[in-house]
């Protein structure tokens, strides 16, 4: 593993849901000891950088806003430079993508502005929960089909929890695709729009960095179009079955951070 920074997905690798995975902190640690700079790139558009922040500052980890890279804020990052034009977003999402769209300067539309009359051009969703309605998917479905901009922060089907496999941003985005028929433009992991983010903020190469992950469709494939090794731990969602079923296969494979932490240890 001769790589130098590397850019680490989190759900799955480092917690699920609210609780920290085994080694969290030591991770962490070996990661200064061993002088490996890291981006925090997560395909969740619920929360923003300083979310993260705090999350991880409860679990007795220091690490600064600039070193996450959230799907919402890479969304809006990409609206603000693909549709310069635009004031108004409708958007379909948490506060996280909420707080990134208006920090770029939109205005954000609801539901109940389109029943009133108002259009936009440019729809933005991600995974909803407390968010969720019939209504907000509907007038989304109804702007995409007037010919507005579809894009999704991501579109991961899933995502671990305590519980299990919880549906994530695509199983509750396909509701507008079907609907539409119109995909979304998927900013998120596997496309390559994050991985160039997390490289610009890194100031590394492809060759001479690492993806770390849990999915081998969003995380390890998408690193690989980028250029870049790959790790994926078996903490989250893909198993090692799931490796040995697919073409795609990781640089290296741990079953935890725990036992990527040893190895990184190891190093010369």
């Amino acid at each position: 593993m001769n790589f130098k920074a590397m850019v680490i997905d989190m759900d799955g690798v480092l917690w699920h849901g609210d609780t920290p995975l085994p080694g969290l902190q030591t991770f962490f640690e070996t990661l200064e000891a061993n002088a490996l700079a890291f981006v925090l790139a997560t395909n969740n558009a619920m929360k923003i950088a300083e979310d993260y922040t705090a999350k991880l500052a409860s679990f007795g980890v220091s690490v600064a806003p600039k070193n996450i890279l959230t799907s919402s804020e890479a969304a809006a990052s990409y609206i603000r430079h693909h549709f310069p034009g635009e004031n108004s977003i409708y958007v379909m999402g948490e506060s996280g993508l909420h707080r990134a769209i208006k920090a770029q300067g939109f205005e954000v539309l609801s539901a109940a502005d389109i029943k009133a009359g108002a259009v936009a051009t440019v729809v933005v969703g991600g995974l909803m929960r407390e968010a969720l309605n019939y209504d907000l998917l509907a007038m989304g479905s109804l702007l995409v089909q007037r010919g507005a901009s579809f894009i999704a922060t991501n579109y991961d089907s899933s995502f671990p929890s305590e519980l299990g496999f919880l549906p994530g941003a695509g199983a509750v985005l396909s509701v507008v695709e079907k609907s539409s028929g119109v995909s979304p433009t998927v900013i998120g992991k596997p496309n390559t729009l994050m991985f160039e983010e997390a490289l610009r903020r890194l100031a590394t190469s492809p060759r001479d960095t690492a993806m770390l992950g849990d999915r081998l469709n969003t995380d390890i494939e998408g690193g690989k179009k980028a250029g870049m090794q790959t790790i994926l731990v078996l903490s989250g969602v893909s198993t090692k079955e799931d490796v040995e079923r697919s073409s795609l296969k990781p640089d290296y494979m741990f079953d935890d951070i725990t036992a990527l932490s040893q190895a990184l240890k190891q190093r010369p």
